[in-house]
């Protein structure tokens, strides 16, 4: 498949009971000779230049799959762009390196720490980058290891993590404590994460801006995946936040949660036997959503594979198109889509939705949201149900258009404000709206 933004694309289904396979993210560093270390560009830099040689960077990996192909310069005479990189390639300005049952920690030449902990070998690497610096130094993490649940690895502004094993979190905790934690900083970058326990989270971050996460892969046993918010101080909202290609199991609550954040690109996320919502967004603004693939998200509550709430998507007092979502797919859980508490101006292109124990969408005091712009289907038995409470204004400029409905309804109580069905075949469904 095609990287973007270290996910990737999927132009249609993908298999709902297996993780997919995603390519590494590509990173930020420049192509330089062995040893020294790569020019690390800015997060804005970052996403105009993965946009502009996203179709470069697409043949890349089509060609190193074929393991057949040559990607050759443009016409033009540009430079094809390099592969991605796998986990620890490329260079750096400190690693931490397990070797038996000994973490050691460098920066150069200098080893920073000699013992048996990772967390400490990981905080003396990233202790260890320039103090001050203003722009991004990279830390490696090669090996696995075990951390409590109630302490944290906290990334000062400007740092890149990159973990090439497995953090095994262990105990108990309290609090916002997380293997990764970024508080009031910028410019800070996850490449690879492999968590696996019970963490209360798995990546915490709180009034942070220019927030790259690469492929995170999140086994769990209870806690929440990982969470961005602005908590810290909701006048300022987080900001420009990259999420590539996320994989959560096993959560007590949501795989992936922002609350607070303008400016978010998701890539994909797979949800699989999570307490909560595949894919949670709270008082967030201009979304970019790739894919949501859940099953059984929520499973016997009100929780969502994908889920809008207090006042998801409104910009000042106005509901116009800012969440954009690419594929919703639900098996199982709860809910499939569910909008809710004065949330709206979202469109998503195609939702694959079936067997719900609760409503398969449910828009409830919604405003100016189009589902399967595109394309759908759902699948019983839970309905697609308009619906509004009275503490808030009634839901208005909604579309449903371009789905196949079967074994299902479509039921709008009361009646909504400008509801528009359009293109929807109904097999063994009924409409009941007003």
């Amino acid at each position: 498949m095609c990287p973007r933004n270290g996910q990737p694309i999927r132009p249609g289904r993908q298999p709902t009971h297996a993780r997919s396979t995603h390519c590494p993210p590509p990173g930020s560093w420049s192509t330089m000779a062995p040893g020294k270390p790569r020019s690390i560009h800015g997060p804005s830099h970052a996403r105009r230049r993965r946009r502009a040689t996203l179709t470069a960077a697409c043949l890349t990996a089509l060609g190193a799959m074929a393991a057949t192909l040559t990607v050759q310069s443009s016409a033009h005479g540009e430079e094809p762009a390099p592969a991605p990189l796998a986990c620890g390639d490329g260079s750096y300005h400190a690693e931490a390196v397990k070797s038996g049952s000994t973490w050691t920690a460098r920066r150069g030449g200098s080893v920073v720490y000699t013992g048996d902990d990772m967390l400490s070998a990981m905080s003396a690497a990233v202790g260890s980058l320039t103090p001050g610096r203003t722009s991004k130094e990279r830390v490696v993490v090669r090996g696995s290891g075990t951390m409590s649940a109630n302490a944290r690895l906290s990334l000062p502004s400007h740092t890149a993590l990159d973990v090439c094993g497995t953090i095994d979190v262990t105990g108990s905790g309290s609090g916002d404590r997380a293997p990764v934690y970024a508080r009031g900083v910028t410019d800070v970058e996850v490449q690879h994460l492999n968590v696996t326990g019970a963490p209360l989270y798995g990546i915490f971050m709180r009034n942070v801006t220019d927030v790259t996460l690469g492929q995170i892969d999140m086994r769990l046993s209870a806690g929440l995946g990982i969470r961005i918010d602005n908590h810290g101080d909701t006048s300022v909202p987080a900001r420009n936040i990259d999420i590539g290609d996320v994989y959560v199991s096993g959560t007590s609550t949501h795989a992936v949660e922002t609350y607070g954040v303008d400016d978010l690109t998701v890539g994909t996320v797979t949800a699989r036997d999570v307490g909560g919502s595949g894919l949670l967004l709270n008082d967030t603004t201009n979304a970019t959503i790739g894919t949501v693939d859940a099953v059984d998200a929520g499973t016997g509550t009100g929780y969502a594979a994908f889920r809008m709430a207090n006042r998801n998507g409104r910009i000042g007092d106005s509901y116009g198109t800012n969440i954009r979502v690419g594929q919703v797919i639900a098996r199982g859980g709860g809910r499939g889509v569910f909008c809710v508490s004065e949330s709206g101006g979202a469109v998503i292109d195609r939702v694959d939705i079936a067997d719900t124990g609760n409503n398969a969408i449910l828009l409830e005091n919604c405003y100016n949201v189009t589902i399967a712009g595109q394309s759908g289907s759902v699948a019983g038995p839970g309905d697609i149900r308009i619906a509004a409470r009275s503490e808030f204004a009634n839901s208005r400029d909604i579309t449903l258009q371009n789905l196949t409905v079967t074994n299902s309804a479509i039921n709008e109580s009361p009646c909504a404000d400008n509801l528009t069905v359009r293109n929807v075949q109904l097999v063994n469904s009924r409409q009941n709206t007003c």
